[in-house]
């Protein structure tokens, strides 16, 4: 086979005359601006961060600085980020990720956060970071999207598991981590199982119940470097949920962790300003409640703690719970009439004493107000209450699906002048532009007590904060606030140090703790004892905290 092949005479003399004249092949002013690029993009010195001069409008906060320094420089970006509520894990992880992104390091970024904070963190990469990450949608393609949002709900779905375990990611964060406790569970196996080169785990809380807990989210960051399980469990199992008193073990801990507090940074927080509003009960109230606690105290077989808190938050708590307690008994053949005659009670009483209270307290100011309680029931009475004294309330609740989070959000900061919400609003998001929160119903567990101040009370607050706390006279609630908050002087004393205390009692579940005084106690006399010894013990561990013991 013969190829005809042709020579293009002119192709070298033009190439010559190229090379002659640079000009014709190259802008000098693009070259230049080339070689400013590669200067700038360059890493002079690996112990350096150079995100921060790319984002000049972000401030920065020294804790923040250090945090991304140690991370990339002794942690090789594996660490649990367990800063208190309202000290900017966020903004530790995205300065994190920009270091890694601007050195070329990672490319490929996968990113786990709670459905209600799925936007939030969307907003913050983009806007603060500029960092382009999109939300997981219908008609985004996990596998060539490079920096992607979602919850671990939607990863560990079947459609995406399959995508998401292909592929080999540079970055991985999780939000919220302590979900991850139980390494028993499918959201622990699925981020087990992703291939990632860095990874960052983000909470306030790394040890939740017990010393396991730890140990399975620093698995999750460097697999065996804490020996297996049941070494770890056999080891440690004597010290429950305490690891500084074993100084190799916190030694380990302290070089994957690191645990910012406020009392530690440069700060200057806006004060906490904590009033307790004391509610009376109207008299046929008060006899209700007397009435509730006699009928169940001579029952026995059934604990009426639960009822009790439900009514001192509304008559609709409690009147739907005993209404499914008669449907219950009344298969049983048991106290049916009993039952019956304090529904028919309940649906004759008046708006609820503490309801009014609350309406009262808004009606002083045009501020915003978030407002916590324990039920739903109360929530929607709430909004219906404060409707009918054209007060605009929007509610918030685990339920929602994330849209309607972020719209109950936008409606609360835009229109909307009190937010009333479960323990849903306790994590994550952010309302900076809100500084009055009522507990309505007060937690028995001081430290989601302490998680709801955090949303309004955190870095970027400009307002000094208010707290109100609701109490009714005469019921369980008096017990809670006199003998378990007022007692320790829960507010003032004992913030940032509440979850190492807790560690300490070696209780697992501290509101159980609690509800178990109340339900075991035979009198008063007795609670009141028994809720002193445990206020004691916090108090006596605090004290020891402070004079470094």
């Amino acid at each position: 086979m013969n190829i005809e092949i042709e020579h293009d005479a002119l192709a070298l003399d033009s190439f010559l005359e190229m090379m002659n004249d640079p000009k014709q092949t190259t802008d000098w002013e693009l070259f230049q601006k080339s070689y400013q690029i590669a200067e700038t993009m360059k890493v002079p010195d690996f112990d350096q961060l150079v995100a921060p001069k790319f984002l000049p409008d972000l401030s920065l906060l020294p804790h923040q600085l250090e945090c991304a320094e140690r991370v990339i420089q002794d942690m090789n970006g594996r660490a649990l980020l367990a800063d208190e509520v309202g000290l900017g894990k966020t903004i530790e992880a995205g300065l994190i990720l920009k270091e890694y992104m601007l050195r070329g390091l990672v490319k490929k970024v996968l990113i786990l956060v709670p459905a209600s904070l799925v936007n939030q963190w969307a907003i913050e990469l983009n806007q603060k970071f500029r960092i382009p990450a999109v939300t997981a949608r219908k008609r985004i393609h996990w596998k060539e999207t490079n920096i992607l949002i979602t919850t671990l709900d939607t990863a560990k779905q079947s459609k995406h598991r399959k995508e998401v375990l292909e592929q080999d990611y540079d970055f991985v964060i999780i939000d919220e981590a302590h979900k991850l406790k139980n390494h028993k569970t499918k959201n622990f196996s699925l981020v087990q199982s992703i291939k990632k080169k860095y990874c960052l785990l983000l909470t306030a809380t790394p040890i939740q119940n017990r010393l396991s807990d730890i140990f399975n989210l620093i698995s999750l960051l460097k697999p065996g470097y804490l020996g297996t399980y049941d070494e770890f469990m056999k080891t440690y199992r004597h010290q429950q949920k305490q690891f500084d008193h074993d100084p190799y073990l916190k030694k380990l801990i302290h070089k994957v962790m690191i645990r910012n507090r406020r009392s530690d940074t440069k700060v200057q927080w806006t004060k906490r300003h904590v009033e307790t509003i004391w509610v009376d009960y109207s008299r046929d109230e008060q006899d209700l409640y007397n009435q509730l606690n006699h009928t169940f105290q001579a029952l026995q077989k059934v604990s009426s703690v639960t009822y009790k808190r439900e009514l001192c938050s509304s008559r609709e708590a409690c009147y739907l719970s005993l209404k499914k307690l008669l449907a219950q008994q009344q298969q049983e053949n048991m106290f049916s009439n009993e039952l019956s005659n304090i529904i028919h009670e309940i649906e004759q009483l008046p708006h609820h004493a503490k309801a009014l209270k609350l309406i009262e307290l808004i009606q002083q100011t045009d501020e915003k107000f978030i407002v916590f309680t324990e039920y739903r029931a109360t929530q929607i009475y709430l909004q219906w209450l404060l409707r009918q004294e054209n007060i605009l309330a929007v509610i918030y609740r685990g339920g929602f699906k994330k849209g309607k989070k972020d719209w109950m959000r936008q409606l609360f900061q835009n229109q909307a002048q009190v937010m009333i919400a479960t323990e849903a609003a306790g994590e994550g998001i952010n309302l900076q532009f809100c500084h009055h929160l009522v507990n309505y119903d007060l937690p028995w567990n001081p430290m989601r007590l302490e998680q709801r101040i955090g949303r309004i009370h955190r870095f970027g607050q400009s307002q000094d904060v208010m707290i109100y706390n609701f109490a009714i006279r005469n019921t369980i609630e008096e017990h809670v606030m006199k003998l378990l908050y007022k007692k320790i002087d829960m507010f003032e004393q004992l913030v940032g140090h509440l979850d190492e205390i807790l560690q300490k009692l070696e209780v697992d579940d501290f509101e159980q703790e609690v509800k178990q005084i109340f339900q075991e106690s035979q009198s008063d006399g007795e609670t009141r004892i028994k809720l002193e010894n445990l206020t004691s013990a916090i108090h006596s561990f605090h004290q020891e905290k402070q004079t470094g013991g």
